[in-house]
């Protein structure tokens, strides 16, 4: 099925999914020294929501934290004071993307992504929103436990960079675009979102996701779907369409 959105045309029909799903056992992918997502049967009394144990249906509670647990997108409510939430800032679901593949770089005893590799890998080209996948990605990431590792992450300088491409949107397949332990300095959570003047409140950081080897680099349509939590961060699905010849 085409679509024409201005002057591209996709195909709906072959989506694809950089979302990472969450699963309630200790293989879910997991950060920020929480434990693992939990999906488990609602219990009360004599009442067990499972099927296979004599009820009606399966009727699971699910606990888990957004940033910690998968795929999430986030707002600036993510860093302020005053409560803010995806549900309410993030009005469009349709953007202009582009796909990069950047092997961060060393700086000091951390690996980052420099405002340098980001200018080269963008160049003069207009997007909404920004798909990085950081190297080597292997599927490993579907999986791996983060805490305590010092993942690489954005330099400030990066962000800012970011901000002035106009980019709105900003996807990566890391746990954090900030250094895991930085004493809350959050500059690049900082920088996107201009939280030190006028705040960019349409603008999300999409974090976890998973760009498979045989998506290629280069422009897409972006859907990025997120469930309606009123929360600063929110589990989401982003799916990416590549744009027909």
């Amino acid at each position: 099925m085409l679509a024409k959105i201005k002057n591209d045309f996709i195909d709906l029909s072959k989506p694809l999914d950089i979302s990472i799903p969450l699963s309630g056992d200790a293989s879910n992918v997991n950060a920020w020294y929480v434990d693992h997502p939990k999906i488990e049967p609602h219990t009360e009394g004599d009442f067990v929501g499972k099927v296979s144990e004599g009820a009606s249906t399966n009727f699971n509670n699910i606990s888990f934290n957004p940033h910690a647990h998968g795929t999430h997108t986030e707002c600036v409510g993510h860093i302020t004071k005053d409560f803010h939430s995806v549900n309410q800032n993030l009005k469009r679901y349709f953007f202009k993307a582009e796909v990069i593949t950047l092997a961060p770089e060393k700086y000091q005893d951390d690996f980052v992504i420099s405002r340098k590799q980001l200018q080269y890998a963008l160049g003069n080209k207009k997007r909404e929103a920004l798909v990085i996948r950081t190297l080597p990605n292997i599927n490993d990431k579907l999986s791996k436990k983060y805490s305590n590792t010092n993942p690489p992450y954005l330099l400030e300088q990066a962000a800012e960079f970011l901000v002035e491409k106009g980019i709105e949107h900003l996807l990566i397949d890391l746990p954090s675009v900030d250094k895991e332990k930085d004493g809350g300095a959050l500059l690049a959570h900082n920088a996107f979102w201009n939280a030190q003047g006028e705040i960019r409140k349409q603008a999300t950081i999409t974090e976890f996701i998973f760009v498979p080897n045989s998506v290629k680099d280069g422009k897409y349509f972006l859907n990025l779907q997120v469930a309606p939590f009123e929360n600063d961060a929110s589990p989401s699905r982003p799916v990416l369409y590549k744009i027909e010849d």
